[in-house]
């Protein structure tokens, strides 16, 4: 049986490199063997992508039922944007909710979903742009737009 032991007298960066090298392994390996972390971080990379879609189509009107390219409703524009970036979601603001990951306003990320409620009732729905911002098609006669959140009313889905 062999035995290793670490030469004192080795140079100090030899000693780094081990040390580095093992902790970016075990970086490496923490991302494969948590697998939230990989999945966090691709999905927040997918909607990041998601929210550009959304701000491209800035002063695209609102059409109650439409989902693009060129007139929208909340849900369509949500529909549209994420289905350009390879996601699928549900056609209304509601069932979009139920399809989400569910987060607390302190864990929202840029590309999350941002839904209005009332009394239990999802009537709304925009992307999350930073700032308390979202990018939305509000109603009827007016346009795509970055708009501050008006509601303490809100609840957040990530798109998994």
């Amino acid at each position: 049986m062999s035995t290793r032991t670490q030469n004192p007298a080795a140079p100090a960066t030899a000693r780094f490199r081990t040390t580095t090298t093992t902790a970016v392994t075990a970086a490496a390996l923490g991302a494969l063997l948590v697998p939230s972390l990989a999945t966090d971080a691709e999905a927040a990379a997918v909607s990041a992508r998601a929210l550009r879609v959304a701000a491209s189509k800035q002063g695209s009107p609102y059409q109650w039922g439409a989902t693009g390219p060129y007139r929208f409703d909340c849900s369509g524009l949500t529909l549209y944007a994420f289905k350009r970036v390879g996601k699928r979601l549900p056609r209304t603001a509601a069932a979009q909710y139920n399809h989400t990951r569910h987060i607390r306003a302190s864990q929202r990320h840029r590309g999350d979903l941002v839904f209005f409620h009332s009394r239990g009732h999802v009537y709304h729905v925009g992307i999350y742009a930073g700032r308390n911002r979202i990018w939305h098609s509000p109603k009827t006669g007016a346009v795509v737009r970055l708009e501050r959140i008006w509601s303490n009313s809100v609840w957040y889905g990530r798109v998994r």
